[in-house]
């Protein structure tokens, strides 16, 4: 499969959501779906990484798909409001590059870096 960029994920969504009369939701709708979302993916680290294991009756799911559900709102989220998620991410990795240069012990050799 090709590589997706945002651009592309953005437009993918924006096709799939347009067929619909409703449209997108509401900015407040769409950050209490967002919070909906992360919390079933913080249950499912919960059970695979904590000390809770699920019930026998719990349907699978998996981190991989609660991470996926997460892109999509954020996708629609962006959308909605007219944001381009790639320039999003270049202003925060800007921010992060910038502010934070200092902040964290960097590595000294590329033996160190992870497989």
């Amino acid at each position: 499969m090709q590589a997706k960029t945002l651009q592309d994920i953005q437009h993918e969504v924006d096709q799939y959501i347009s067929q619909f009369k409703e449209g997108y939701f509401s900015p407040m709708t769409m950050l209490a779906r967002m919070t909906e979302e992360v919390g079933e993916l913080a249950r499912e680290v919960n059970h695979r990484f904590g000390e809770k294991p699920k019930k026998p009756d719990e349907a699978e799911n998996s981190i991989e798909l609660e991470l996926g559900d997460i892109l999509f709102i954020t996708v629609c989220f962006a959308n909605s409001l007219g944001i381009d998620l790639t320039e999003a991410h270049n202003k925060v990795m800007h921010k992060f590059n910038t502010r934070d240069a200092n902040r964290w012990q960097r590595r000294d050799t590329e033996s160190e870096l992870p497989s």
